[in-house]
């Protein structure tokens, strides 16, 4: 399938990196050589394939209004309105001072591989495809929205993806478990033997690749892209077309938590950057829940190569504090490390953190939902027609909320702008755990 090659308006830029990104060694030699600026150092850095045709997304605004009324026993956020404005000017918007915050539609991008996980994996398939794979392996749990993402994406490209899920089958399969299987080659894996993933994920690769085919992972093809020239890719590529090729299988980190999933966060923070839309210069607080905590740390890093005012709070959803920071000191250290990036002066403060790291709201286990909160989601969506669900995107729409509250109480406060990750589909995953708290749905309403 032939993929749309992204193009930037300098048409200097471009024909002077002709050569594309992905044959890197020209990128490695210009930032050695030439100190550039930041706009052109992020330009350089996103000319390359990309699996999104267009970086788009649509940004609403979400209107609050309080009532004097106590909230219904557990039924939180029943006490407050909310109005989608689904067209805001953001010149007027931004500079006004209302209840109100922002939100990046994500979810809307694909109707399988939306949020998060479409943008980690936009420059994650180009890559794969210009290196001849074959056979792409991954893991997540057995409701993982990036699995499925994973198969999708694969399938549509004639690449064969290999799925670990943990745990056991699920007596009805349904929302990105049937996804999962739909599209993709499903293999359940016992807890004890998933709690290792590195050596679950190396043996199954193994074991597809058996005696004569090759096996690598995601940094292995990242840093050989940024080594090769087109010649020697378009030999492979080209090679890769005998009937006696072997099977060549890329292993992907859960979630997709590799180096390469952070383009396409900062080509999503280089869209939202345009002066039509959220400006360079306006002073933001963006919001994400965080699973993996790469989005949040793509982000962050997109905010800083482009010189940019915003600050990114991240919800931690299923990691202590110390994994997330161990999460993004490895995540930074490998982009400067691959991208050999001459910006070094924007990191002095690495070890203070590029990413605010907080516990959501309720705090609870990974995984589990608290009463009222699928109440919490139906009231959203009756009012606003967003879908969020309550394990991931309600905590970062609580989270907004209360950031938007207190910069309300200063003076010169900023805007919050939530990005919606998608994964509404495990709503029907958790239907079948929780299937008192949904029955309940049929008795109550929002009001």
């Amino acid at each position: 399938m032939s993929m749309k090659v992204e193009s930037f308006p300098s048409k200097r830029a471009i024909s002077a990196f002709k050569r594309s990104f992905h044959s890197g060694h020209v990128l490695k030699q210009c930032v050695s050589n030439v100190k550039l600026s930041k706009e052109e150092f992020v330009s350089k850095l996103l000319d390359r394939r990309w699996t999104l045709p267009s970086p788009d997304a649509k940004i609403h605004q979400i209107m609050l209004s309080t009532s004097k009324v106590q909230p219904q026993p557990g039924r939180p956020l029943s006490d407050i309105s909310f109005w989608n404005n689904t067209n805001p000017c953001f010149s007027h918007s931004m500079a006004e001072k209302d209840d109100s915050f922002f939100i990046v539609r994500d979810d809307l991008l694909h109707p399988l591989i939306n949020g998060n996980k479409a943008r980690k994996l936009d420059a994650l398939i180009p890559l794969v495809e210009d290196h001849s794979v074959t056979d792409v392996v991954t893991c997540g749990g057995c409701q993982s929205a990036h699995t499925a993402a994973v198969a999708v994406s694969c399938s549509e490209r004639g690449l064969k993806p290999h799925l670990l899920l943990r745990g056991e089958q699920p007596e009805i399969l349904t929302g990105y478990n049937l996804m999962s299987t739909i599209y993709g080659n499903v293999t359940y894996v016992q807890r004890s033997l998933y709690a290792n993933r590195e050596k679950m994920l190396k043996s199954h690769a193994d074991y597809l690749a058996g005696s004569s085919g090759n096996v690598l992972r995601f940094d292995d093809i990242l840093e050989a892209s940024l080594n090769q020239s087109d010649g020697a890719l378009n030999l492979l590529q080209k090679d890769a077309n005998r009937s006696d090729h072997p099977r060549k299988i890329v292993i992907v980190n859960e979630g997709a938590g590799d180096v390469v999933a952070l383009l396409g966060l900062i080509r999503l923070v280089q869209y939202l950057s345009q002066n039509h839309l959220l400006g360079k210069e306006r002073v933001l607080k963006f919001v994400v829940d965080s699973g993996t905590g790469t989005t949040a740390v793509g982000l962050a890093l997109g905010a800083i190569c482009l010189g940019l005012p915003w600050e990114v709070t991240a919800v931690m959803l299923a990691d202590s504090y110390d994994g997330y920071r161990h999460q993004e000191k490895r995540l930074i250290s490998n982009f400067k490390r691959h991208f050999d990036t001459h910006i070094d002066h924007c990191f002095d403060d690495i070890d203070k953190g590029i990413v605010h790291w907080v516990e959501r709201c309720h705090p609870r286990k990974f995984g589990n939902v608290l009463e009222g909160e699928l109440e919490a989601c139906q009231h959203i969506a009756q009012q606003t027609g967003i879908l969020v669900d309550p394990v991931y995107t309600l905590s970062a729409w609580e989270m907004a909320m209360a950031l938007h509250k207190k910069e309300a109480e200063v003076e010169g406060g900023v805007k919050v702008v939530m990005l919606h990750t998608g994964g509404t589909l495990g709503m029907f995953g958790l239907a079948q755990r929780y299937k008192s708290y949904f029955s309940e749905l049929k008795v109550g309403s929002s009001s």
